[in-house]
């Protein structure tokens, strides 16, 4: 099979490193890529969201499948135009995809399919998310309806912070047209987990369990971030937790879609917080999790590539994915300053060396070559995986990783797995 991979992120890299040793695999293109997908395929230059030149390519190079990482394709409906030039896509359409498009949108699904899920209310109207803030009182959620990178959200401890989110968000717009339409949700109590599904329309395939670390510095403390780090599995969602949300969540929303037209395939991740009655839906996004992906596939047995493939072809029924009785921990590396400015070009050493260490993975998030050398080239730049008999093996074997690179203008969270061991 000839396979292209949209993205250029740490969930990209660890999605070539999955297909690019299966035995269906004939060549393995990523667009734009990056220094590590360059070692398992080629990198073509290409945006993962100019979708005319990706479907371009794909005619040009009688691509088989392509795999979307990012969230920004499928909403800008790839997989609709690649369906429409007859090239199979692992994603959903973009009426699918507005399951993360559109906060609203998945609320309205999950109150239609019985969803459990947080108390909400929309709006257009500044005024009007004020007075409902003042009348609900605080803690809160503030959400922008539409797609902010992973950082639309904001949990107000006091009403006044209530009130800066929605001022920002609606009136500054510092999530651009996404803050054109607020969300606005009691705030649920609990532990939080992602668990992700591979989903063919009609079948879900439980693909993993993991919980990441949002906020950028230790105890969970300043602001959001795409993501810090993770753990699988999270000792406080057993299979009991699983299977409840199977059940009750993921595929309730597959039968809600088909009923709307719009079946789902694809990557499904459900945000969960199992609260006293049980697993609650924060919000559902439509790809694989970013750095859940470089923590789960890294335990994954099977070959990915023909789940893949069944998943967008209808046939995943009876299908079933081995994993590994280990667990997993990843530990992101930043630029100084993320999430806010940050500088780049800083070089990377050590990457050989931390690589070879015991159970460890490297994934380049956000890295550029020059000449022999790594540079840092974005915000997030590494997510270092470890797999190791248990939780507290894999962190130790990740932070060990971690100290022997050698990047003057990095860091990274120290507490990553902390709580769970």
């Amino acid at each position: 099979m000839r396979v292209l991979i949209l993205g250029s992120g740490g969930r990209e890299h660890a999605l070539a490193w999955a297909v690019a040793y299966s035995p269906l695999l004939s060549k393995l293109y990523i667009a734009p890529g990056n220094p590590g997908t360059a070692e398992l395929g080629e990198n073509v230059p290409i945006r993962a969201a100019d979708v005319p030149a990706v479907v371009k390519f794909c005619q040009e190079q009688s691509i088989d499948l392509v795999i979307p990482g990012p969230e920004a394709p499928l909403v800008a409906g790839v997989a609709d135009a690649l369906a429409a030039a007859g090239i199979a896509c692992c994603g959903p359409s973009a009426a699918a995809a507005r399951l993360e498009g559109s906060k609203a949108f998945a609320k309205e699904v999950a109150d239609a399919a019985g969803i459990p899920t947080a108390e909400w209310a929309e709006f257009e109207d500044e005024e009007a998310a004020h007075e409902y803030v003042e009348e609900m009182g605080a803690p809160i959620v503030i959400k922008a309806d539409g797609l902010a990178a992973g950082k639309g959200v904001v949990v107000a401890q006091t009403i006044e912070e209530a009130h800066g989110a929605i001022h920002a968000i609606m009136a500054e717009r510092v999530h651009g047209a996404a803050g054109e339409k607020l969300v606005i949700e009691e705030c649920l109590e609990g532990e939080e987990v992602s668990v992700f599904a591979l989903c063919d329309g009609l079948e879900a395939v439980f693909l993993g369990c993991a919980a990441d670390h949002k906020r950028v510095g230790d105890g969970d403390t300043g602001p959001n971030t795409g993501g810090m780090g993770a753990i699988a599995p999270p000792p406080w969602a057993d299979g009991e937790v699983v299977d409840r949300a199977m059940a009750e969540i993921i595929r309730p929303a597959l039968e809600e879609m088909v009923l709307r037209g719009t079946p789902f395939r694809g990557f499904l991740f459900a945000g969960l917080m199992l609260t006293a009655e049980g697993p609650k839906l924060i919000e559902f996004n439509v790809r694989f999790g970013d750095p859940e992906c470089e923590t789960l596939l890294p335990m994954l047995k099977s070959d990915l590539l023909p789940a893949l493939v069944a998943a967008t072809n209808g046939t995943l029924r009876g299908m079933e994915l081995r994993w590994k009785d280990e667990a997993s921990a990843t530990v992101v590396m930043c630029s100084k300053g993320y999430p806010g400015a940050y500088a780049t070009g800083g070089e990377i050493f050590g990457l050989e060396e931390a690589g070879s260490l015991p159970g460890v993975c490297i994934f380049h998030a956000g890295t550029m070559a020059e000449q022999e050398s790594i540079l840092a080239n974005g915000g997030r730049v590494l997510a270092v995986n470890a797999v190791g008999e248990d939780l507290a093996e894999a962190i130790e074997r990740a932070y060990a990783a971690v100290d022997t690179l050698d990047w003057a203008d990095g860091f990274c969270r120290r507490d990553i797995g902390r709580r769970a061991v």
